[in-house]
């Protein structure tokens, strides 16, 4: 028979776990990252206690100076964590029964793991979408920085990755700016319903002792407090939630990696990466690759893995606590680094991006950017926009043949295509007058733009 080890449900069980349980079972590797918010709900949960009276008053003080000095021990770096302890919440207690001795067994009066580790995860993501939402301001800033830095360079505005409409680079810049105002949005949402006190839920059907969870929740500044003990130690959806956050503004920032990619290569010739955000080649000596840029849009792939995987954790478990939960926070970790790493690296890298207005400029030449100005000066002479468009189209066809851009073709010329049009159609052939007349709000008109940098 296994020696016997102590654990805190050893009372049921006639022989210790077995070692290849333990290892497959243990999370502490993982979920130590909560202990700052494990000591933070303590502390409230032994105030609470002692304040109505559940465990004595000078136990109260003893569990609270203890767990101030396993606090200490943990930023110390002094902390001994044993995958005997199981995980962060058993490494902790153990620890302050060590120290203070018995009545470092009251703290646990009236919870449970499950609502406990509840509590936790909920104060890790509020506190993490606080750090996120900060890192998304300072991402915005740099974009509005870049922007206002290169406010009048003009480049090609794309769709299906071909020459649509001149526009601004500012711009395009602020499109993403945008993005991250609406993701910023998703998680300060997420945190509204992430900031809801489960502890009090005890292990699934509440607790018999007269707790106070209003005043847990006044101490961790909690909004309010769960209505439901089975709802509140088996849902998580507000990781689900932050996660679907996560993913989304993972998108946004791929997007602009790709277009880092694209813009940084020799077809386009947009901007330059600086050297100390580049690699080179093993074998090819001339070659500056992207890596940055190509790492937050693989990153992505790893972020939109863990939203599926805790999806998928969650999708069949019956009400309540299962142990399939311990899976929650592997995704969840990895998702506030991941997003966190790519908006801090972006963030240090836009300032340093070296852009090539000429090459922007003269990209702008190319792909006839001005066709639908010329059709939309044929609905000002009223012919249907579908009638422009066809007889626009045919201009641009012979100008294809002809190896020959729109505004070489004469007022005659011009005249063979229809009647409508006269002198006046060269001022729709200039870059500067249709970037001006896209002047309707949210246009990429130079006013509209300009504007715009005023108020961020």
């Amino acid at each position: 028979m296994p020696a016997k080890k102590s654990k805190p449900w050893e009372g049921r069980f006639a022989t210790a776990t077995a070692p290849i349980v333990e290892e497959f079972t243990a999370s502490i590797h993982v979920d130590k990252r909560l202990a700052p918010y494990d000591i933070a709900g303590s502390l409230a949960h032994c105030h609470m206690l002692a304040a109505c009276g559940i465990i004595p008053a000078a136990d109260g003080k003893k569990i609270a100076r203890g767990l101030a000095e396993i606090e200490k021990e943990i930023a110390d770096g002094e902390f001994v964590y044993t995958q005997s302890d199981e995980d962060i919440h058993m490494a902790i207690e153990r620890r302050l029964i060590e120290k203070i001795g018995p009545a470092g067994g009251r703290l646990h009066t009236a919870r449970s793991r499950n609502d406990q580790v509840a509590l936790d995860l909920r104060l890790f993501v509020r506190a993490e979408i606080g750090s996120i939402l900060k890192s998304i301001t300072a991402f915005q800033k740099a974009l509005v920085a870049l922007a206002r830095k290169h406010q009048k360079v003009v480049m090609p505005g794309y769709t299906h990755l071909q020459h649509a409409q001149p526009v601004l680079f500012a711009h395009h810049l602020l499109a993403y700016h945008e993005q991250l105002e609406r993701d910023g949005e998703r998680f300060a949402d997420c945190r509204r319903r992430a900031d809801v006190l489960p502890l009090g839920a005890g292990a699934l059907a509440g607790t018999t002792f007269p707790i106070d969870p209003e005043q847990v929740a006044r101490e961790l500044r909690f909004a309010k407090v769960a209505a439901n003990s089975l709802d509140a130690v088996s849902e998580r959806d507000f990781i689900v939630e932050f996660l679907a956050a996560g993913a989304i503004t993972a998108t946004h920032l791929s997007r602009l990696a790709e277009e880092l990619v694209l813009w940084s290569s020799s077809e386009f010739g947009f901007v330059a990466l600086p050297d100390d955000f580049a690699t080179g080649s093993s074998i090819m000596p001339q070659k500056k690759n992207p890596d940055v840029a190509e790492l937050v849009r693989g990153k992505t792939g790893r972020v939109y893995g863990n939203l599926v995987a805790m999806l998928t954790i969650m999708k069949a478990l019956p009400l309540s606590y299962n142990r399939d939960l311990q899976e929650d926070k592997p995704p969840l970790f990895d998702t506030v680094d991941t997003v966190k790493g790519c908006l801090a690296v972006l963030t240090a890298l836009l300032p340093r991006l070296t852009v090539n207005a000429d090459r922007m400029q003269a990209a702008t030449a190319e792909g006839y950017l001005l066709a639908t100005d010329v059709a939309d000066y044929l609905v000002t002479k009223g012919v249907p926009f579908r009638e422009a468009h066809h007889i626009v189209g045919r201009a641009v066809r012979r100008c294809l043949a002809e190896n020959r851009p729109l505004e070489s073709l004469s007022i005659r010329e011009w005249q063979e295509l229809s009647k409508h049009f006269g002198a006046d159609v060269r001022e729709w052939l200039s870059q500067e007058a249709a970037l001006a007349r896209r002047a309707a709000g949210g246009g990429t008109a130079p006013a509209n733009v300009a504007r715009r940098l005023r108020g961020l």
